[in-house]
């Protein structure tokens, strides 16, 4: 029986990202450069064999799964709501420096989607892809605090280091073998 790999990809970046402002669920677009990316990273993602297409249902990840789909040759991008970012409340919209200075820590902020919850929620995404994807090779387009977290879940928070950022249009892939490994860690732009 084959095994089950899912590669998440981080969209492209938005403006948002280069002023280091919380996004969260604000349903920002990719910029020019982000398109870019996206199309460097579909050269590279289309060495490889993917049999799906996953997106959060953002604009920004959509748009950067249909590029990418678009490239694999792959005919539908199926839309997963459990891919949305991180709700971040009132803070969304907010600069580093603003939020930081404001709260202590970002479950601080009000409506945010707290650090037990996105971890539950990453749970609940690997649950899902496993169940509906047995066997397949599956790219799944997403935000960097829900990869974040999806990589601390399969490594026992080992990955990613503390500080260590995932850039827009990394790829990491975990595989599903007893239990979900990590078998790539690149929080690098792929294709860059």
């Amino acid at each position: 029986m084959n095994q089950t790999a899912i590669g998440f990809f981080r969209h492209g970046q938005t403006d948002w990202n280069i002023d280091l402002r919380l996004q969260g669920t604000a349903d920002i677009p990719m910029n020019a450069f982000g398109i870019q990316q996206v199309s460097k990273a579909a050269d590279k993602l289309s060495e490889m064999n993917w049999d799906f297409v996953l997106t959060s249902p953002l604009g920004r990840a959509r748009q950067t799964a249909e590029i990418l789909a678009n490239k694999l040759g792959v005919s539908e991008v199926i839309t997963q709501e459990l891919l949305l970012e991180r709700a971040f409340g009132v803070g969304e919209g907010m600069l580093y420096d603003e939020w930081s200075n404001k709260y202590a820590h970002l479950d601080e902020i009000p409506g945010a989607e707290s650090t037990a919850e996105i971890t539950a929620r990453a749970e609940r995404v690997l649950a899902h892809l496993e169940q509906e994807f047995e066997g397949k090779k599956v790219l799944a387009v997403s935000h960097g605090a829900l990869i974040r977290f999806v990589l601390q879940v399969v490594t026992n928070g080992e990955i990613p280091p503390k500080g260590e950022r995932l850039e827009n249009a990394s790829l990491n892939i975990v595989k599903k073998i007893d239990k979900w490994v990590l078998e790539q860690w690149a929080p690098k732009p792929l294709g860059n």
